[in-house]
């Protein structure tokens, strides 16, 4: 099958949406990520990519996200109290047609749904996506010292592949290492039954943010 960069569209899973990313999102997405605690382990430049202003953050959006050559999604909650409200973003690109790669990245989330259903359900709705499209490798990567992260992807079912160094510069002039992951068609199958399940295991109640503490951290 030859892969295809799919068309912007809507996606729809039982806890989540993930719409086409748009300006018009900027504000709601500030209110949901823009949180030091989000850029303090790397994530959009690290610390120094934290924009406090709504006008900061518009611009530092604008200049970060695959506006042109990728597909980024707003991610809104479905049903619940919360029912509407838009808790991060994600956006699947560097579609590579010809060696059927692409790469899931970019993502952030609201420390209230930090370890739920939202990110599992967002990574199988946008594998399933690019395998439906004919790539045959997904790679998902991070900050290596984003330790949260990691395990967030390793537990997705992704391979770890190793850690590119000097990858990419940081909002301060340092230099980055990636920890990168990947999941092949070979293997989707398997992945999307264990993300399946471990969304099944939350049976139909809705999303139920989690109360951030002083620090920004959601309290357990």
């Amino acid at each position: 099958m030859t892969a295809i960069r799919p068309a912007p569209a809507v996606l729809e899973g039982r806890f989540i949406r993930l719409e086409p990313l748009t300006e018009a999102h900027l504000s709601e997405l500030q209110a949901a990520i823009g949180h030091p605690i989000v850029f303090a382990a790397g994530y959009g430049g690290g610390p120094e990519g934290y924009r406090a202003a709504s006008a900061g953050f518009a611009d530092w959006a604008r200049g970060y996200y695959r506006w042109d050559d990728g597909n980024p999604y707003a991610v809104r909650l479905l049903g619940g109290q919360h029912d509407g409200t838009i808790v991060g973003t994600s956006t699947l690109a560097d579609f590579d047609e010809r060696r059927e790669h692409a790469h899931i990245g970019w993502t952030a989330y609201d420390p209230r749904v930090w370890g739920g259903r939202v990110n599992p359900e967002a990574k199988l709705l946008l594998l399933q996506l690019a395998f439906d499209s004919g790539f045959g490798r997904v790679k998902i990567q991070t900050d290596v010292v984003n330790d949260r992260s990691r395990a967030a992807i390793a537990g997705a079912g992704a391979t770890f592949e190793g850690i590119v160094r000097r990858d990419s510069p940081r909002g301060d002039g340092t230099w980055r290492d990636s920890a990168v992951f990947s999941i092949i068609v070979d293997e989707w199958p398997d992945v999307r039954a264990r993300l399946e399940a471990r969304l099944a295991a939350y049976g139909d109640a809705p999303v139920v943010f989690r109360e951030r503490g002083a620090d920004g951290m959601p309290n357990d």
